[in-house]
C-alpha cells in the first residue's frame, strides 16, 4: 500500500485574511508525498528538509484519508520539497495535497476530474462517492486537515485550490468553494528574506480594517485583471502586516503585478522574463533568496 504525489506551491493575488475571498496562482515549484500505509494504525511524518519539523498537518492528511476510504491503516508520510516553508509560498498546502493524493493512491481511490464541478459550487468532502474522489473533494480533505492541525486560519482553500489545479484560482474560503479558475502564463520572480513568518501567527485584526481594500480586489480578479489586483493586495497587506514596501517598488514599473505572498514574507513579481531580470538585479542585493520560476496550468498528480 504505497502512494506517491505531488503538488505546486503558490503566489498570492489576494489574502483571504481580510475578507475570506482569497486567490492564488501555482507556481512551478513542487511538494513531493510519499506514502507506506501498514496495519499499525498509528501515522507517522518525516520532513526530508527539517527532520525537526512539525509533521501534524501530514500526519491529519493521512489519517482524514484513512477515516474515509480505509481500514484503520496506520503508516509512514514522508515530504520533501522546493518550497521553502513559512514563506508565504503555500508550502502547508502543497504538503496537504501531495499527501492527500499519495494516500489515496495507496488506497488504491480513483481521483478524477469533475467538469461540472465549477465556479461557485461546494460539495462536503464527506459527501461524495466513495468509489472515486474529484481533485477539488482531495484538496478540500487536506483544508480540513490543515484546520485540524491549527495551521492556517482561513483554510487557504485559495492557496489549496491554486496548488491542487494549477493557474490562478478565486475562492470563497468561509465556504471552501471555487469562485472562478483561469489559466494565466506568467514569468515568476521571488525574493525571500531570512525571516520566516508562520500564517497561524497573523494579525487578523488588523487584517479585517483593510477589508474594503479587500473587496476592491476582489472585484479585480473576479474581472481577470489579476497582476493589478495583486500590487494592490500586496502594498495593503504589507502596511497591515508590517513588512516593508520596498521590494515591490523596486519592482515597479517593470513587473506586471507584485505582491507579498500570504502573510509573507517572499514578495512575488510576475511578468515578461527581460522584465524580471530587471528587478532581479536589485533584489539580489537584498539579504535572503531570490530565484525564478514560473506559472503552471497542470496542477497536482499523482505518480504512477
Amino acid at each position: 500500500m504505497h502512494g506517491r504525489a505531488s503538488a505546486l506551491g503558490a503566489g498570492t493575488v489576494l489574502n483571504a485574511l481580510a475578507t475570506g475571498v482569497g486567490s492564488a496562482f501555482a507556481i512551478d515549484a513542487e511538494t513531493r508525498a510519499s506514502v507506506e500505509l501498514d496495519d499499525s494504525g498509528v501515522v507517522r511524518g518525516e520532513v526530508a528538509e527539517d527532520p525537526d519539523a512539525d509533521t501534524r498537518l501530514v500526519e491529519r492528511c493521512v489519517e482524514r484519508v484513512v477515516e474515509r476510504f480505509g481500514n484503520g491503516e496506520g503508516g509512514t508520510v514522508r515530504t520533501e520539497s522546493d518550497v521553502p516553508m513559512a514563506a508565504g509560498l503555500k508550502s502547508s498546502s502543497a504538503a496537504a495535497n501531495a499527501t492527500v493524493l499519495a494516500t489515496l493512491s495507496a488506497l488504491g481511490v480513483d481521483v478524477v476530474d469533475d467538469e461540472s464541478e465549477g465556479a461557485g459550487t461546494r460539495r462536503d468532502a464527506t459527501d461524495a462517492n466513495d468509489s472515486a474522489v474529484t481533485r477539488l473533494d482531495a484538496c478540500r480533505i487536506g483544508v480540513e486537515a490543515a484546520r485540524d492541525a491549527g495551521v492556517t486560519v482561513t483554510g487557504a482553500f485559495d492557496d489549496a485550490s491554486a496548488s491542487m489545479l494549477g493557474g490562478v484560482t478565486v475562492t470563497d474560503n468561509r465556504e471552501d468553494a471555487l469562485l472562478a479558475r483561469d489559466e494565466v502564463d506568467w514569468n515568476v520572480l521571488v525574493w525571500t528574506p531570512p525571516e520566516r513568518a508562520y500564517s497561524a501567527d497573523a494579525d487578523t485584526d488588523r487584517c479585517t480594517r483593510i477589508a474594503s481594500v479587500a473587496e476592491t480586489v476582489a472585484d479585480l480578479a473576479l474581472a481577470g485583471r489579476y497582476a493589478e489586483a495583486m500590487t494592490v493586495n500586496g502594498f495593503a497587506f504589507s502596511a497591515a502586516l508590517g513588512f516593508s514596501t520596498d521590494p515591490a517598488i523596486e519592482a515597479l514599473p517593470d513587473a506586471t503585478g507584485v505582491s507579498l505572498s500570504g502573510t509573507g514574507p517572499s514578495v512575488v513579481a510576475v511578468g515578461d522574463a527581460e522584465a524580471l531580470e530587471r528587478v532581479r538585479e536589485q533584489w539580489d542585493e537584498r539579504a535572503g533568496t531570490t530565484f525564478s520560476t514560473e506559472t503552471r496550468t497542470n496542477g497536482a498528480h499523482i505518480h504512477d
